[in-house]
């Protein structure tokens, strides 16, 4: 009689496992409900018009996507939808890998999407995504300090696709960006300041933060205006480098003011560059024309800076609604700003476009490979060559896709947000400038 229950209670154990094979095979047949998408975004904190920008753009993608019944997977035969799951960084890059590492582990998420901020943002989440052997695609702003970072990665980010710009190395021999005009900084600010140049005496001040993004616009501006015939002031010195945390930048000013600057070339975060630009007014120090790049990105990091402190100062400009370019099904640069502006009351913010096309390329990837799995949408992502909302893009053999640059500057208007960023230089032929530029700075 024993034997007989023993025998039986093998039976119906095999049967039960056999049968919970059957249901995992089913389930794997059929695919997850939901491809899930994780971002570690910058949602507070001073990078926030970056990731606040961003997430809204990469999230409108993906409703526009889910309108179609989401992501055609050849391996499982139907349509998936995606939904993205954002965490709040607060701007702390320390934060950004423990985040990104709780949506791989404890959200299950399938990809990993940080959106347009400043390189030391991403590094961990590529690590991360090279650990957990994830897929990431990461906007991570600026080739030079990228590849810095990324040449001592260990494990190395074989997983990572960037995008963003380069300051002066541009794309590589056999690439169609190769030695054209606008994916560089150098080869859009100084086209811009040229044109002006011979209403200025030719002496620079150049700033930046003490940090990896801040050190590559340093070490790469001088040499680059020495070149052109300009008198750069304090290199030497290292004048206008200064740690994150300053906050009197006075012994800088006077500096440059008493050696008669009147052009100033920079990248640093929005708040610092608030500090400078208010203590230099209150110094007496106005020179003819500020290019900088990263602080005033955002409307509401210049708004922050109060009276009338973003008047004419220059940047280079990443996306514009007026772009001829398309998203996903009727969505254009015009239609995706008019629903942020319905939906957030704020005029544009250029990474609406970055964050939504980011989207784009992983769609695109994923339809090609007809599969999640890791390996197959690399082999995806490393053949892209894609028309999206923001042109076009393909990767090169560093993993990066360099955008087009433009040239813009914030002016005064008569619309309640008082500040508006125009476009006033371009060489691409997908968008046209809709300003003059505005010189000498007004005070």
């Amino acid at each position: 009689m024993l034997k007989k229950i023993f025998f039986l209670f093998i039976t119906f154990l095999i049967i039960g496992l056999i049968l919970d094979e059957l249901s995992i095979a089913q389930i794997s047949q059929k695919g997850p409900e939901k491809i899930l998408i994780g971002s570690p975004a910058s949602l507070t904190g001073m990078y926030a018009g970056f990731g606040q920008g961003q997430s809204w753009g990469a999230k409108a993608a993906v409703t526009d996507i889910n309108k179609q019944g989401g992501v055609f997977v050849k391996e499982y035969g139907r349509k998936i939808p995606l939904e993205i799951i954002f965490l709040n960084t607060e701007s702390d890059p320390g934060k950004a890998g423990a985040l990104a590492e709780q949506l791989v582990v404890s959200h299950k998420v399938h990809f990993i999407v940080t959106g347009n901020e400043p390189p030391p943002m991403h590094n961990r989440a590529a690590t991360v995504a090279a650990r957990y052997n994830t897929v990431h695609l990461a906007h991570a702003a600026v080739l030079e300090p990228w590849l810095a970072m990324k040449q001592n990665a260990s494990p190395p980010w074989r997983n990572t696709w960037a995008f963003g710009f380069s300051i002066a190395m541009g794309a590589l021999p056999g690439d169609f960006r190769y030695q054209k005009p606008g994916y560089t900084i150098l080869g859009t600010w100084l086209p811009v300041l040229e044109s002006i140049s011979d209403k200025t005496n030719k002496r620079v001040g150049v700033f930046a933060t003490d940090e990896p993004d801040g050190r590559a616009w340093y070490a790469l501006f001088p040499k680059a205006l020495k070149e052109k015939g300009y008198t750069v002031i304090g290199i030497d010195e290292k004048l206008g480098l200064f740690p994150s945390e300053t906050s009197d930048f006075s012994s800088i000013i006077s500096k440059w003011k008493t050696e008669n600057v009147e052009i100033l070339w920079g990248n640093c975060p929005a708040p610092l560059f608030g500090a400078l630009w208010r203590q230099s007014r209150a110094l007496g120090f106005r020179p003819k024309t500020v290019f900088c790049g990263r602080a005033p990105a955002n409307y509401i990091d210049v708004m922050s800076w109060g009276g009338d402190l973003p008047w004419g100062i220059g940047l280079e400009i990443k996306w514009s609604p007026l772009f001829t370019t398309h998203g996903f099904g009727d969505t254009t640069p015009k239609s995706l700003l008019e629903r942020w502006t319905k939906e957030t009351g704020q005029p544009l913010n250029d990474n609406i476009g970055l964050g939504y096309y980011v989207i784009q390329v992983l769609v695109d990837a994923i339809e090609r490979a007809g599969s999640i799995q890791t390996d197959a949408v690399n082999k995806a992502l490393s053949q892209t060559d894609l028309m999206t909302i923001n042109s076009r893009v393909k990767f090169d053999e560093r993993q990066f896709n360099l955008i087009p640059l433009s040239f813009g500057q914030w002016h005064k208007v008569s619309t309640p947000e008082k500040w508006s960023l125009k476009l006033v230089s371009t060489v691409h032929d997908f968008v046209k400038t809709e300003a003059p530029f505005i010189f000498p700075i007004p005070y």
